[in-house]
């Protein structure tokens, strides 16, 4: 990205320099300066303002007062203390994967999308922290709205009634609900535009206040003296229901009773179960990355991080922990299930309760929205959406509250709306909905312990973190155990969160820009990819599963490019490789010259869509170069076995880089704004490979050099395939849909130099057909004609050939190749091949005269002049180097005209007939 803001090094080293700064103090955001915001705002909140203060508060949030007894009535005791053991075992886990990525280099803001994004890649943490952005909006106006349902049910005004009484001065209603929420909402809109300073400060007042509330129940439970309630709810058909509740102080029988199992939920009407009281008592554990939320504003984020969040969740457990046993020792059933406020009713003072309430809800809200903010900050400044949301312009962290504020606001009225969304409140019907914000944060926890698996298995040396308490077995249980209690609390929530993941992984996938951040994906496919070369045993090979290898060998592209996109047609799924050989000698250069050609190499390989590596050396000679790519390119089993040549004659090559508009025209297939395209832009590469070679150009290459690179890769037991007039063949390409269907594919697996040769099941010519077949089964080809044609001597007496004939239909069967024959007679040919087999030497090229390769010419233009693609068998080169010329010579006159051509010469077994 043009704009990338995390650089490769974020944090100085301590003692490395006299002006470095103090260990632990963290520099300067580059998120802080590419915002806009002012740089002179350094980060300042420490381990208990930044972390374990606003974890603590989230983690308490309204559960804490209003849903303790709900969670212990409808469970029990010992159920629902296993519900707290599971909760907390599996944020345990996330937790020490969270440590575990903190703690491995400088995090900046954005807490858990930062996390993922940097580990996982764009996709998976736009994606998360997408997701994770909407549940924390989403759960800001819950929050809201359960304080404004807990300050109506203190405060509010009986409609029914003309007088209020007491303190009830608040009128209710709808819109009076959303008046009374947005007021709220505007309160921590406030606190948090004023900074995250004045915010932790806010949230540890709040925490005291929480702890004075916890304390006053705790001594409360000894002090208040057992006592009995009426409590009424209001029925079906307006009827009012009656229930008698007790509180009766520490008592034995007391607790054998809330051992009860699961009843009816008076503010759903539905009767509860595991998984739904689940769902409730699991929502007060899903505050565990407030603290990573805040990383962008914390002075050393990978020491306070592990620490505040590991000291807050040991401290909520243990209060949950004690509520729990003091609720079930001290209330009858009744009262649990009946009064989710009932810590009210057996307070010294109500009010201690009621300001617990308040206080929980606007510390939850706050931290919901300023958590939210960081993220929207984060994905604003990594522009993964581009410009189509308005993710592009929240830069401004100013901007991103007052969004997340606007996003707030709008789930007020369907919060308050019954008919909308039936009722998401908190205190009165937070059991319906809080399924759904706890599978997006299970959700979001399971990413974090993938991240964190996939850093662990990938054995990146880079992967150093200081906090060690974790495994790849603790990820991958945490994964498990969070995707195994999202289907146990909402199979449709979860499946639909699943598909919503799946959306953006892919919307992101292909509209993302790349970015330098690193991806784990290439690390793990690294590790893989290293073990199965490893056990890919070249002693273990077969030719049943043998498949073309090819080494290309590529002078200029720009005159290569239809031959580079055929032969990718021409793999089926083998190695490919693009070399290129360099021209130099590396001890008369300060630097090697090859590394930095690389980068332009891999561009092209982009933008022609072919699945290819790349290859360069730097050699002397043409051919020297050529023998150490044959020898020194692939690992283990994966070598090249087929070596292509282009052809060696005088045609003028034409630049495909003027032909196709992805090479010249800027406007198609530029790169989008902030895509990194690492340091090769469409002029770049242009420029980067020289023009064509015109005809009075002087060549790198001698007749006798590229005679003596086939004779070296035959040597070497390499196939060898020649390409010619492949600058004319068309619909290669990565935007063509051809299937081949108007395509003809002609193989002619006779040597037609060699008139008196009649062997169709030779090696070579095997191969011939091995590799036509190949061609005839891959995408663009899949439908393509393909005719075989056998040369006959008509004249002769000799009716061999009918017999031979049939065995090669019979071949053809048992190769399992679908092909017509066409019989072709050479006789014209042959009349004037005059030289005699057993005058001429045996490493001899044989002279055959003009007439003799015109006539083989004629035969192929006049049988083949419709075909796509050739195969011709490519005679062996001759062992004298002064028969160079002569050789390319009879080539190029058999060749004259015809169109794209594949001259082969196979030395390896490719065939096998058996199953």
């Amino acid at each position: 990205m043009s704009n990338e803001h995390t650089p490769l090094i974020t944090s100085r080293v301590c003692g490395l320099t006299m002006i470095a700064p103090t260990c632990g103090a963290a520099p300067e955001s580059p998120q802080e300066s590419a915002s806009g915001a002012p740089s002179q705002s350094p980060r300042r909140l420490n381990t208990f303002f930044g972390v374990m203060v606003p974890t603590v508060l989230s983690m308490f949030s309204i559960i804490l007062f209003l849903r303790t007894g709900f969670v212990v009535g409808h469970a029990g005791l010992l159920e629902g203390l296993l519900m707290i053991a599971v909760a907390y075992i599996i944020i345990s886990l996330t937790i020490l994967s969270i440590c575990a990525i903190s703690t491995n280099g400088a995090i900046q803001g954005g807490g858990a999308y930062y996390m993922i994004s940097r580990s996982l890649g764009p996709e998976f943490g736009g994606s998360i922290g997408l997701m994770f952005f909407l549940a924390k909006v989403f759960a800001c106006g819950e929050y809201v709205l359960g304080l404004v349902e807990a300050l109506l049910d203190v405060f509010g005004m009986d409609t029914e009634s003309s007088a209020s009484v007491g303190v009830r001065v608040l009128p209710q209603g709808y819109w009076y609900t959303i008046l009374y929420s947005s007021v709220v909402l505007l309160l921590c809109l406030i606190i948090c535009l004023v900074g995250a300073h004045i915010y932790s400060r806010t949230a540890f007042v709040i925490l005291l206040v929480v702890t004075v509330s916890l304390l006053s129940i705790f001594i409360s439970s000894v002090a208040v003296k057992p006592q009995n309630f009426v409590i009424t709810h209001q029925g079906m058909g307006n009827q009012t229901l009656r229930y008698n509740a007790s509180f009766t102080g520490f008592s034995a029988a007391t607790l054998r009773s809330n051992l009860a199992r699961y009843s009816l939920d008076y503010s759903t009407n539905t009767v509860m179960s595991f998984a739904t009281v689940f769902a409730v008592m699991f929502t007060s554990c899903t505050g565990i990355m407030a603290g990573a939320n805040m990383s962008g504003e914390l002075k050393t984020p990978s020491v306070s991080i592990p620490r505040g969040t590991i000291i807050a969740v040991i401290y909520t457990f243990t209060v949950y922990i004690l509520l729990f046993i003091l609720a079930s020792a001290t209330c009858d059933r009744t009262l649990l299930i009946q009064d989710y406020g009932f810590f009210q009713r057996i307070n010294l003072w109500p009010p201690f309760v009621t300001i617990g309430i308040f206080c929980a809800s606007l510390s939850a809200a706050m931290c919901a929205m300023i958590g939210a903010s960081r993220i929207l900050h984060a994905l604003a400044l990594d522009q993964l959406f581009g410009k189509l949301q308005l993710f592009g312009f929240v830069t401004s962290r100013t901007f991103c509250n007052v969004f997340i504020w606007f996003s707030s606001q709008c789930c007020i009225p369907g919060g308050c709306d019954p008919f909308v969304l039936q009722c998401v409140v908190f205190a009165g019907h937070l059991n319906a909905v809080a399924g759904l914000v706890t599978v997006f944060y299970l959700l979001a926890f399971a990413a974090v312990d993938l991240a964190c698996l996939a850093l662990e298995w990938a054995s990146a040396p880079n992967f150093r973190p200081t906090f060690q308490f974790f495994s790849w077995h603790t990820c991958l249980l945490g994964i498990l155990s969070c995707l195994v209690m999202m289907f146990v609390i909402n199979p449709v929530y979860s499946s639909g969160s699943i598909v919503l993941l799946l959306l953006l992984l892919l919307f992101l996938h292909y509209r993302s820009p790349t970015s330098s951040w690193g991806y784990i994906s290439q690390a793990l496919i690294f590790h893989q990819v290293r073990k199965y070369l490893l056990m890919l045993d070249v002693r273990k090979e077969h030719v049943k599963f043998w498949r073309p290898q090819v080494l290309l060998m590529v002078s200029n592209p720009r005159s290569s490019c239809q031959l580079i996109l055929f032969v990718n047609q021409l793999k089926k799924g083998g190695l490919y490789v693009l070399g290129h050989v360099q021209l130099g000698d590396l001890d008369a250069l300060p630097s090697d010259p090859v590394q930095q050609q690389y980068n332009f190499w891999l561009s092209l390989v982009d933008k022609l869509g072919v699945k290819a590596f790349v290859d360069l050396t730097l050699s002397p000679s043409v051919r020297q170069g050529t023998q150490h790519l044959l020898r020194i390119t692939g690992l283990g089993g994966m070598k090249p076995n087929t070596l292509i040549l282009g052809f060696y004659d005088s045609c003028t090559p034409d630049d495909f880089f003027l032909q196709d508009s992805a090479f010249y025209d800027t406007s198609v297939g530029q790169n989008s704004e902030g895509e990194y395209n690492f340091g090769v832009d469409l002029p770049s590469l242009q420029a980067h490979f020289p023009p064509v070679r015109h005809v009075e150009s002087p060549r790198w290459l001698s007749p006798e050099e590229y005679v003596g690179i086939i004779s070296d890769a035959l040597k070497m037991n390499k196939n060898v395939c020649l390409g010619r007039y492949f600058f004319q063949l068309q619909g290669e390409g990565k935007d063509s849909k051809t299937d081949g269907s108007e395509r003809t594919i002609d193989v002619w697996p006779l040597n037609l130099l060699q008139p008196g040769c009649r062997d169709y099941q030779d090696v070579c010519s095997l191969f011939l057909l091995q590799m036509a077949c190949v061609l005839n089964m891959s995408s663009k080809w899949r439908n393509a004609r393909m005719r075989i044609f056998l040369n006959v001597e008509t004249a002769s007496c000799d009716q061999g050939w009918v017999i031979n004939e049939e065995t090669f239909r019979d071949l053809l069967k048992k190769l399992r190749i679908r092909a017509s024959i066409k019989i072709v007679s050479w006789d014209p040919a042959v009349q004037h091949h005059t030289i005699s087999e057993e005058e001429r030497p045996s490493e001899s090229l044989p002279t055959l005269s003009e007439d003799f390769l015109s006539a083989v010419n004629c035969m192929l233009t006049e049988h083949s002049s419709q075909a796509a693609v050739r195969f011709l068998y490519l005679p062996r080169p001759p062992a004298q180097g002064s028969q160079a010329q002569q050789y390319l010579a009879q080539l190029e006159a058999i060749t004259y005209g015809l169109g794209p051509t594949l001259l082969i010469h196979g030395v390896t077994p490719v065939t096998y007939t058996d199953l």
